[in-house]
């Protein structure tokens, strides 16, 4: 069946708001008036964890993060039809959305320094046996060939699977993550063009960690601890969602 024939029997709709998508957008999940509609993070925030709130001292959410862990910045708030994209994601087996997550995310975060790595933070071979996918993992594949960056999905491995943060104060996510990754072979597991890296030079490159959702940071700072023992003294990260906290004060 041609693509055309396919378009006329099929019609592409957007997940959002159901409206069609012309031919140019047949293989776009979301629409650009939805899209339109992702609200971005704006400053004033935090500059280092990018939390848009006035700030008196210290920020509390990222005072106890590790040394290496520079800036973190994320694409839109997660509400609306950005929750929903996200929800598409992770558990409705939809992983090509990670391209539309990543149109917003280049337009609206600077391209990281080049030859930076982009690495994802893993899931727990239980979770990816039952999603088929790690839902970081493709979004920074889709970010790699945006911005013509390496990815190396194997860098970090998680070796223990950590309970639900939903309910946990900032303080209590990192006790919650604590030990949950490893760094692994880093000659291994590279992508998009990064064969020439060696595990020398991996440890030595900046890295971005990509995760889909920004809420305390927690996953991110864990991560980062164990990349930073490991030698890496240069880590950013970026998040298409950022969820609203409680104030736990």
């Amino acid at each position: 069946m041609s693509s055309a024939l396919e378009q006329l029997l099929l019609p592409a709709e957007c997940l959002v708001c159901h409206g069609l998508l012309g031919p140019a957008r047949a293989d776009d999940l979301v629409c650009p008036v939805c899209r339109s509609r992702w609200r971005p993070v704006r400053p004033p925030w935090c500059e280092r964890c990018g939390q848009p709130e006035p700030h008196f001292g210290p920020c509390r959410l990222c005072r106890e993060w590790p040394e290496a862990l520079r800036v973190v910045r994320s694409g839109v708030w997660l509400d609306g039809g950005a929750r929903e994209a996200v929800h598409a994601l992770k558990y409705r087996g939809l992983p090509r959305i990670a391209a539309d997550l990543a149109e917003s995310l280049v337009r609206l975060l600077p391209r990281p320094v080049p030859g930076a790595l982009l690495v994802p933070i893993p899931l727990g071979p239980a979770r990816l046996k039952r999603r088929g996918y790690n839902q970081s993992e493709v979004l920074a594949r889709a970010l790699g060939c945006r911005w013509g960056l390496a990815v190396a999905p194997q860098l970090l491995v998680r070796v223990r699977n950590t309970p639900t943060q939903t309910a946990l104060t900032p303080a209590a996510r990192l006790a919650n993550v604590a030990g949950a990754f490893q760094c692994a072979n880093a000659e291994g597991g590279m992508q998009n063009g990064a064969s020439g890296h060696s595990a020398f030079s991996i440890l030595h490159s900046p890295l971005v960690l990509v995760d889909d959702v920004f809420t305390t940071g927690a996953t991110l700072a864990e991560a980062a601890r164990v990349l930073g023992e490991a030698g890496v003294s240069s880590i950013t990260a970026v998040t298409f969602g950022r969820a609203s906290i409680p104030d736990f004060s």
